[in-house]
């Protein structure tokens, strides 16, 4: 089975390297997923940059969440703007009403952890 790159957007990237959201980052570059990442300060982790706001990013295949839930609603148009077939909400980011947003435009949910899934060749 060939393996697919997936562009990944990480909600959430932090320069932190404790930070899960650093941590994901990071493996997807192992991986070879090609990454965008945003966040509340524009820094770099590796080669990717974390931007700010809500840029314009084509061809997201994979949007994995970092953020809590009570930040997420701002974020519910961006996200469906960028056409993901994915969504990965990760542990302590669930989100019914996101879930039953995306469900409804056609979009995979899963609640699960993009470090376990990318090791388990989930991803």
């Amino acid at each position: 089975m060939k393996f697919i790159k997936k562009k990944t957007l990480v909600i959430g990237g932090s320069t932190k390297p404790e930070r899960y959201s650093n941590k994901a980052i990071r493996k997807l570059l192992v991986y070879g997923h090609p990454v965008k990442s945003i966040g509340l300060r524009k820094s770099k982790v590796e080669t990717v940059d974390i931007i700010t706001g809500k840029p314009d990013i084509e061809n997201i295949h994979t949007v994995t969440i970092y953020i809590r839930l009570s930040k997420q609603p701002e974020y519910y148009d961006y996200i469906l703007s960028l056409n993901p077939s994915r969504i990965i909400f990760n542990p302590g980011t669930e989100n019914p009403e996101l879930v039953s947003i995306a469900k409804n435009k056609g979009i995979e949910i899963v609640e699960n952890c993009t470090l376990v899934m990318l090791d388990h060749g989930l991803f």
